[in-house]
């Protein structure tokens, strides 16, 4: 019985030290599929959408529009792993109510930036596979429409993402205080200044990207210290 529950315990501490190190990695996937994804759309669509038709007749633009778009599947399967190795890390010591909201907005940025790339690749399909391309009426609310998931709906749950992970990280003692502060600073940016600039976006993948290169840093003495439990009061 002794050897069995000795055991079972070294089994439980080799997951918990595992744990972590998975959640790394898949934030660290996430994060550079994302970044390169958002690059390549800025870079090879224009921002206005009154020139939506114009950059279709370039092949090397709509390949570079392909390619990002055929990636942000595996970004979302990604960041997918990630929410989940994160609350398995938190595992008892989790709150119901920033458990929720962790895991909606999670799933909520995902949907909706998988919404977003399935329309600006109905356009890319529209313009590949007939010899013109679709009316300026139709690219115009394709444009729009994607401009708005992403940037409008699709940031703004990042951002709840950010805060609730801030808040989570913080509660538990699994990020430290810098991270903590650049979340905070990630969370209001992507609120309020993602119509400044649609480079801000980046900020998201970047500072899911600073959590994920830290958490692998901290390795097993990180893991340790999230088992022990809650600090005493």
């Amino acid at each position: 019985m002794a050897r069995r529950l000795a055991l079972r315990n070294r089994l439980e501490t080799r997951k918990s030290l595992r744990t972590p190190r998975a959640a790394a990695v898949a934030g660290i996937i996430f994060s550079l599929l994302l970044i390169a994804a958002l690059v390549l759309l800025e870079v090879s669509a224009p921002a206005d959408p009154a020139q939506a038709g114009s950059w279709l007749t370039s092949s090397t633009r709509r390949a570079a529009v392909a390619v990002a778009l055929n990636l942000i599947p595996f970004a979302g399967i990604a960041f997918l792993w990630f929410i989940g190795v994160i609350r398995d890390r938190i595992g008892g010591r989790e709150d119901r109510f920033f458990m929720t909201v962790f895991l909606g907005s999670g799933l909520l940025f995902t949907g909706m930036l998988f919404v977003a790339a399935a329309v600006a690749g109905g356009l890319i399909a529209a313009a590949s596979g007939s010899s013109s391309l679709p009316g300026p009426g139709t690219l115009a609310l394709g444009r729009n429409a994607t401009s708005i998931l992403l940037h409008v709906y699709c940031l703004r749950m990042a951002a709840v993402f950010t805060i609730t992970t801030v808040t989570i990280g913080r509660r538990t003692q699994i990020i430290p205080r810098w991270l903590g502060m650049a979340g905070l600073v990630t969370t209001a940016v992507l609120l309020i200044g993602t119509g400044i600039s649609p480079w801000a976006a980046l900020l998201f993948p970047a500072w899911v990207l600073a959590l994920s290169v830290e958490t692998l840093l901290a390795g097993p003495q990180a893991a340790a210290e999230a088992t022990a439990g809650p600090p005493s009061a």
